[in-house]
């Protein structure tokens, strides 16, 4: 639990299967509400632990991509059946729905 724990990895880990590669700021826009300094943390977290990949490309300026590894894609598809039971408890109890890419 401690690799997925935190407010904002369960969705780091979405929005990067969903778009594959990412920067950045990508990221910061597709989690609404996430501040610089918790995604960096975050980032580096899920990097240590293998499930995100960080990618420096040495220009001028630099430019640093984001993709999940063969265990954070694994990871991801573990985590799909908890997705699932969260959407129909939603249905369920006629609550809004928050859409992580979208947000």
């Amino acid at each position: 639990m401690d690799v997925v724990s935190g407010k904002w990895k369960g969705l780091i880990l979405w929005e990067l299967n969903a778009h594959r590669v990412r920067r950045f700021a990508e990221l910061r826009r597709g989690l609404n509400g996430v501040s610089e300094k918790m995604l960096t943390q975050h980032l580096r977290e899920m990097e240590a632990d293998g499930l995100v990949h960080r990618e420096v490309y040495p220009e001028v300026p630099p430019r640093v991509e984001y993709s999940l590894t063969v265990h954070g894609r694994t990871l991801n598809q573990a985590l799909a059946p908890l997705g699932a039971w969260g959407s129909e408890r939603i249905q369920r109890e006629g609550s809004e729905v928050v859409d992580a890419a979208g947000a």
